[in-house]
C-alpha cells in the first residue's frame, strides 16, 4: 500500500500547472495527505537591467513580487481545496526553481510532488529548459507530471457542477 502524508504541488500559474493543482488536490483529498502549495519568485536582482547610474530598489521589487505570488497562490488555492488539509502555501525566491523545489521536498519530507510541464521538444526545449524534467531526474520521492488537456482523470464534482449551473 502506498502511503501519502505529504504532497507538494509547484505551480508557475500556467495552464498546465492549474491541471496540476487539481490532481494535486484530488489525491490529497483521497489518500488524506496534507497538500502543500509551491510558487518561486525569480531572483529580482538576477533578472533587473538597469541604465548605468539608476540603482532600482530590489528590495522592494523582490517583496512586491512575492507578495503578488503568495496572493496569486493563495487565490489559486482557495476554490480547490475543499474537504483537504493544506499547509499554508510557500513562496520562495530563487534563480533556479527546480532546485528551490526539491530542497522544499527534502525538507518537508514531501511523499509526491506534482508539477504541470508544457510538454515542450526540440529548440523550444534547448532554449526554455524544463524545471519539470529537473524535479523528476533529481527527486527524493515520485513526480506525477501533468500537461492540460491530457486525458484528464480528475473530473469536476457533481456539487460544482450544479453550483456553476445555478449562478
Amino acid at each position: 500500500m502506498i502511503t501519502l502524508k505529504n504532497i507538494l504541488v509547484a505551480t508557475d500559474f500556467s495552464a498546465p500547472s492549474d491541471a496540476a493543482v487539481a490532481y494535486a488536490k484530488e489525491i490529497a483529498r483521497l489518500s488524506g495527505a496534507t497538500l502543500h502549495a509551491l510558487h518561486v519568485v525569480a531572483d529580482a536582482a538576477s533578472q533587473v537591467m538597469t541604465p548605468v547610474g539608476m540603482v532600482p530598489d530590489l528590495g522592494r521589487l523582490q517583496m512586491d513580487l512575492e507578495d503578488d505570488a503568495r496572493l496569486r497562490l493563495e487565490q489559486t488555492l482557495a476554490d480547490r481545496v475543499d474537504g483537504v488539509k493544506s499547509s499554508p502555501a510557500v513562496v520562495i525566491s530563487s534563480v533556479a526553481p527546480a532546485r528551490a523545489i526539491l530542497s522544499y521536498a527534502e525538507a518537508e519530507q514531501i511523499d509526491l510532488i506534482v508539477v504541470g510541464t508544457h510538454g515542450r521538444s526540440g529548440l523550444a526545449h534547448l532554449l526554455m529548459g524544463s524545471v519539470a524534467e529537473h524535479v523528476v531526474r533529481s527527486a527524493p520521492c515520485p513526480v506525477l507530471t501533468v500537461r492540460e488537456n491530457q486525458r484528464q482523470f480528475v473530473r469536476p464534482d457533481v456539487r460544482e457542477m450544479a453550483g456553476a449551473a445555478a449562478s
